[in-house]
């Protein structure tokens, strides 16, 4: 019968087995705790794979030996799938074998563990060998224990009666394991997704993926700094990952985003070749006035000279940074001025949508433009709300759609102030702001220095906008420059 006190040491291992989230971690445990069971000297957990079955730890106590993971992996090659291997036979049929002595035993081929004792100076005596299959009744490995001990330190045969705790134990690390694979899976899902999306984002405008995977290189340097330094704001694997799915994901909803607004990259965008074969139709016109005597060719070329002349004008403000009240009072002039068309009607040179592109002071978007631009940060909320995230994950859709708040409540969407807005968040758009000022391959400004970028950033410090305590960590890591060997 099985003593209550093994009873509880085999419930508590289980229990470890399945909190166990670190897959290297988990293999080691398997066979460690199934050797304290059953009292052994020495084991083997083998994985099977498609050529047959690998090692993966191989341990023995008494010569102190433990062998497998990523710090000493096992070059030997796998076991083929045949019969005369013990360790196969019990894979092929699903069921444990006990063997008392290797040495009597005459069903199976032990040669390998005699060369193993002839190298090693190791006795290889008693053998429990158990299938680790899951609840579905799929087969993950083997699981084979070698020499069981006495109280007394001595080789025996492995008790028939502690098989069934050994199965137990192989059949819960094989659950572990494949509920470990299946989270792998959902991850890989999740990471398969973030790609298609981000690679939908760049279909539609190069410049907005190239501008996410920035933020996500930034994020990620950021975060292994804080780990390097020891700083008390550190991240867990979970919460690294829920903050840089928000990071990938933070964009999402520019999917929406008419591309005449996302990559317009002057005030008046297409616009300007209407402005142009306006302008070459006065041209025209003013040549037919001439033709037919209503002007003379001072004034004809009086015309074309006041026309250039604006003309320059209008291409020059019209990729502007910052336009001057001057500026803006000249667009106002050009915009009242007319023309006589060919039909004797009195037209615009400029028309009242042009008139209000060109009159946008910093920037290429007009005040209904830059509103749906901003309402992408809405749609990201409202794409992710519609993915069902692991729950530690959950944050990532929150984060994603806050990134565009500011702590002095000027940001938008919904103008929350700081005590609302996760420090995560206020990360997230600190990378934000950085990269947009940076960026090299936007199409309506040129690459600013980092240390400027960097002044803008403090200047939102001073305005209230910005977390100052994380960007003064954010310029201490450096994040932005790559790491030399």
């Amino acid at each position: 019968m099985i003593k209550e006190d093994e009873m509880k040491r085999f419930l508590a291992m289980c229990l470890s087995l399945t909190a166990e989230r670190d897959r290297e971690a988990l293999l080691s445990n398997i066979l460690d705790n199934a050797m304290d069971i059953a009292n052994a000297d020495a084991g083997t957990l083998y994985l099977l794979e498609d050529d047959g079955l690998h090692f993966c730890r191989m341990v023995t106590r008494s010569l102190g030996y433990r062998q497998g993971g990523h710090a000493a992996p096992i070059s030997l090659p796998p076991v083929p799938m045949e019969e005369k291997y013990v360790c196969s036979w019990v894979a092929l049929h699903n069921e444990p074998i006990n063997v008392a002595d290797v040495h009597t035993d005459t069903h199976f081929d032990f040669t390998g563990s005699l060369r193993y004792d002839a190298m090693t100076g190791f006795h290889t005596q008693s053998m429990l060998v158990v299938p680790m299959s899951n609840d579905r009744g799929e087969l993950i490995g083997v699981a084979q224990l070698i020499n069981a001990m006495d109280k007394d330190g001595n080789t025996v045969p492995f008790d028939p009666e502690i098989e069934l705790l050994i199965s137990a134990i192989s059949s819960q690390a094989a659950i572990s394991i494949t509920n470990m694979k299946y989270s792998e899976q959902i991850t890989s899902l999740l990471d398969s997704l973030v790609g298609a999306l981000s690679t939908a984002i760049d279909e539609r405008t190069p410049y907005n993926a190239n501008h996410t995977r920035n933020m996500v290189r930034y994020g990620a340097r950021f975060l292994d700094w804080l780990d390097e330094t020891g700083n008390e704001w550190r991240f867990d694997a979970d919460k690294r990952r829920t903050f840089l799915l928000s990071v990938w994901l933070h964009d999402v909803g520019k999917l929406v985003v008419p591309l005449e607004v996302m990559d317009k990259e002057s005030r008046l965008g297409s616009k300007l070749e209407d402005v142009k074969a306006r302008f070459h139709v006065i041209a025209l016109l003013d040549r037919v006035a001439a033709l037919e005597g209503r002007i003379d060719a001072q004034e004809l070329e009086r015309r074309n000279e006041k026309r250039n002349e604006t003309l320059a004008f209008i291409e020059r403000i019209n990729r502007a940074g910052f336009l001057p009240d001057e500026d803006l009072a000249a667009v106002d002039e050009l915009a009242a001025r007319t023309y006589i068309d060919e039909d004797g009607a009195e037209k615009p040179w400029i028309t009242p949508e042009e008139h209000v592109c060109l009159s946008v002071r910093k920037g290429t978007l007009t005040a209904e433009e830059r509103g749906v631009m901003e309402s992408h940060v809405v749609v990201t909320g409202r794409i992710l709300e519609h993915v069902d995230f692991p729950k530690m994950y959950a944050e990532t859709p929150r984060w994603a759609a806050m990134h565009h708040e500011l702590m002095n409540g000027r940001g938008y969407p919904n103008h929350i102030t700081a005590e609302s807005i996760p420090r995560e968040v206020r990360l997230l758009t600190i990378l934000d702001v950085f990269d947009a000022l940076t960026a090299r391959d936007r199409p309506y400004k040129p690459a600013m220095p980092v240390e400027k970028a960097l002044g803008i950033l403090h200047s939102m410090v001073n305005e209230g906008g910005v977390d100052g305590e994380l960007l003064t960590l954010f310029e201490e890591s450096k994040a932005w420059e790559e790491k030399t060997a």
